[in-house]
């Protein structure tokens, strides 16, 4: 039996992506979603997993309705979806009334239920949200053995969202384990307990590679890979500056950092180091591309140190310099040189 298991869609979400990207990244996530589905029915998988959070908040009836024409398009696959702490099933909630094409399987109450899908003689259960924050573990559970391969549908893992232990985990009983919430992708336990993280980055934090988990159940057990799958990534990079680089010198490095990165993906740069005393870094203006959220200029300003001593050689700077006089540039001492200097500095403009 081959399954896809995604979790964390956040359908309805507008990330922040630069002026570049930000107007077409709410769609760009409709777009992977319907891509996985196209997956699914090209490689003719037999499960798709949801592991909560399809939608960033409650469906609206539209957005159901366009949800179930994608379902529906699975000529083979059988779809078991949960409802996770954004998308919570709350009073009046269209999950609660909604009509879903008949592949479609969701497991929507507040407590444990299943679903028996006996071409593959498998049973996958799950639970979903009823309200924002669920703080009991609520997957303290055995297998209950009710086909030859079960699988659970689960969403959380921190102390507002369900609380998960690995070791509760590891001694369920079922095959595979789909998590959800943590949107980076990883193992809980290797091959059989995962997170697939979120389909698409829906937030500046959310670093890395995005995709979905595809695995297959065989005679003999249970094989997994992650697979990449998302349209853009956010990189976070710390830049080092030195003291012969200047704005256009900076912007170059930027650029050429993009363009070997990729122009597509979303960055915010930290710059460091120690500047020439008289540049003054121009973030603002360095973004070639559009697709940097973020310039933190974390940079100090290195001096003359032998003018700067002559200047204040009878005051508390010149004495402090007196002490690091002789240091290489690379060494520990000149950099606690240039880090006092600079605390000096600024104490002495207050």
């Amino acid at each position: 039996m081959r399954f896809i298991h995604i979790a964390d869609v956040h359908l309805g979400a507008q990330p922040d992506a630069g002026t570049a990207y930000s107007s077409g990244r709410a769609q760009e996530i409709w777009d992977s979603f319907s891509r996985v589905i196209s997956l699914c029915e090209e490689e003719k998988t037999d499960v798709l997993l949801i592991a909560g959070d399809l939608f960033h908040r409650q469906p609206l009836l539209r957005e159901l309705k366009e949800v179930n024409y994608l379902f529906s398009t699975l000529s083979h696959t059988q779809v078991v979806l949960i409802a996770g702490n954004h998308d919570y099933i709350k009073k009046g909630s269209y999950y609660r009334t909604f009509q879903w094409c008949e592949n479609v399987h969701p497991l929507f109450g507040s407590e444990m239920g299943y679903v028996m899908l006996k071409e593959y003689d498998l049973a996958v259960y799950g639970l979903s949200y009823h309200t924002r924050e669920i703080r009991e573990e609520r997957y303290s559970i055995k297998a209950p053995l009710a086909a030859a391969h079960e699988i659970l549908l689960a969403h959380g893992g921190d102390e507002k969202h369900i609380p998960i232990r690995k070791e509760i985990l590891e001694n369920a009983g079922f095959d595979y384990i789909a998590l959800g919430h943590i949107h980076k992708p990883q193992a809980v336990i290797r091959n059989m307990a995962l997170y697939a993280g979120a389909l698409e980055p829906v937030d500046q934090n959310d670093t890395g590679g995005h995709g979905f988990v595809r695995g297959e159940i065989t005679e003999n057990g249970v094989n997994v890979e992650f697979i990449p799958f998302a349209s853009r990534e956010y990189i976070h990079l710390a830049l080092r500056v030195n003291e012969k680089m200047t704005n256009g010198s900076v912007k170059n490095h930027i650029q050429s950092t993009i363009e070997s990165r990729g122009t597509q993906n979303i960055y915010k740069f930290i710059l460091r180091g120690y500047r020439d005393a008289d540049v003054e870094f121009d973030t603002e203006h360095m973004d070639i591309y559009g697709n940097i959220l973020e310039i933190e200029n974390q940079t100090q300003a290195a001096y003359n140190y032998e003018e700067l001593y002559e200047q204040n050689r009878d005051n508390l700077i010149g004495k402090f310099i007196e002490q690091f006089q002789g240091y290489e540039e690379d060494s520990m001492e000149y950099q606690a040189l240039q880090e006092g200097v600079q605390a000096l500095l600024e104490n002495c403009l207050r």
